[in-house]
């Protein structure tokens, strides 16, 4: 069926509501989106109750290539993407395969969402305000950062670090999920 809307503004969970004696309606996003809000509607649909199977979105070529990084050139984007789901890209499209011409090289990406999470439901806030704070200063030592975006005493952040496996030294950028996910549980300890 065809549902017309603003899919900031969908419940997507309604749109596949369980029926009395059937589990959730499977379904996938294939979408050339405005470029503008291509940050919040992956969060609308990685955060739905109800998450996709699959995720393919034409995107701007500089925010694929975000959404795409490794440690050492993380960012708050490619975190919160790939705490939900796993980004390839499908293929490049240059600028010049439209009309008019826009200014940007586009991408096609797609993002296979994980089948679970690597937290547990109550872990998700605590992550990602940990991670909010790990990027709240760039280019600032990940310690700093977080003892000013947590308002914690850094002797308490390095403590946390420490158990966390993570030098002090280290930059936000540098960390994958698994290491925001073990700080993340660390922060929680130290601060309990």
């Amino acid at each position: 069926w065809i549902v017309q809307g603003d899919i900031l503004t969908m419940g997507i969970s309604d749109l596949v509501q369980e029926f009395p004696t059937q589990a959730p309606i499977p379904y996938k996003v294939v979408a050339n989106i405005p470029y503008y809000i291509t940050s919040a509607v992956l969060r609308h649909l990685l955060e739905a109750k109800t998450k996709p199977q699959l995720i393919v979105l034409m995107v701007q070529k500089e925010v694929a290539q975000r959404i795409l990084a490794k440690p050492g050139e993380m960012s708050l984007l490619a975190v919160s993407v790939q705490f939900y789901g796993q980004p390839f890209l499908v293929a490049p499209v240059p600028a010049r395969a439209f009309y008019p011409v826009p200014k940007v090289d586009s991408a096609i990406l797609r993002i296979d969402p994980h089948p679970q999470l690597l937290v547990d439901a109550s872990e998700i806030e605590p992550f990602f305000e940990t991670v909010r704070a790990g990027f709240g200063q760039r280019r600032k030592q990940l310690r700093n950062s977080l003892a000013h975006g947590l308002g914690l005493p850094k002797d308490r952040i390095e403590q946390a670090m420490q158990e966390a496996g993570i030098e002090a030294q280290r930059r936000a950028e540098t960390l994958g999920i698994p290491e925001w996910v073990v700080l993340s549980r660390a922060l929680g300890a130290v601060t309990s």
